[in-house]
């Protein structure tokens, strides 16, 4: 009996000094929601269309899931977020096994250039190049494939811009 209670008493002493150290809430050390952040529409400097608005899209969401900056899109916001599109890749992973110059799965790459500046002083707070992205597998059509590839594009590269504007140290 005197063993089991003190390997109780053991179990829950280890179990509270592990969760110690945890925070709850942002790791840059501000308070979510404490600022706010503007993001404009980027430009488009590749030749596929349409990248802007699922970028658009999936970076808003992102920034909202994440809460460390409330999302301000009445022109107003503290922070001002810009970019240009810069790149757009479509790379051969796997190629079929009867036929070695047919490609049987894609990775898709999407190039920015970003710009974070503090609407107060103009400081720029974060210039950056950033990617995303994802794997595809085409089938009989491609352009379809990749049409429907693209918001999981937008998603990995406004995950890492997310990433960049929650936790950088800047």
């Amino acid at each position: 009996m005197r063993f089991a209670l003190g390997f109780g008493f053991l179990l829950l002493i280890s179990g509270l000094s592990g969760c110690a150290g945890y925070r709850l809430g942002p790791s840059n050390g501000m308070a979510a929601g404490s600022r706010s952040i503007q993001v404009d529409l980027f430009q488009n400097r590749t030749l596929e269309p349409r990248l802007t608005e699922a970028l658009g899209i999936a970076l808003r969401r992102t920034l909202q899931q994440d809460g460390t900056y409330k999302l301000n899109t009445q022109r107003g916001g503290d922070i001002v977020l810009t970019g240009v599109l810069t790149g757009y890749d479509r790379i051969g992973l796997s190629f079929k096994p009867s036929d070695i110059l047919s490609v049987r799965d894609f990775e898709l790459r999407l190039y920015a250039h970003i710009t974070a500046v503090d609407r107060s002083s103009g400081r720029m707070i974060l210039e950056k190049d950033v990617q995303g992205r994802t794997t595809l597998r085409p089938g009989l059509d491609l352009s379809s494939a990749e049409r429907q590839a693209v918001p999981l594009l937008a998603q990995d590269l406004a995950r890492n811009i997310t990433s960049l504007l929650a936790d950088g140290s800047w």
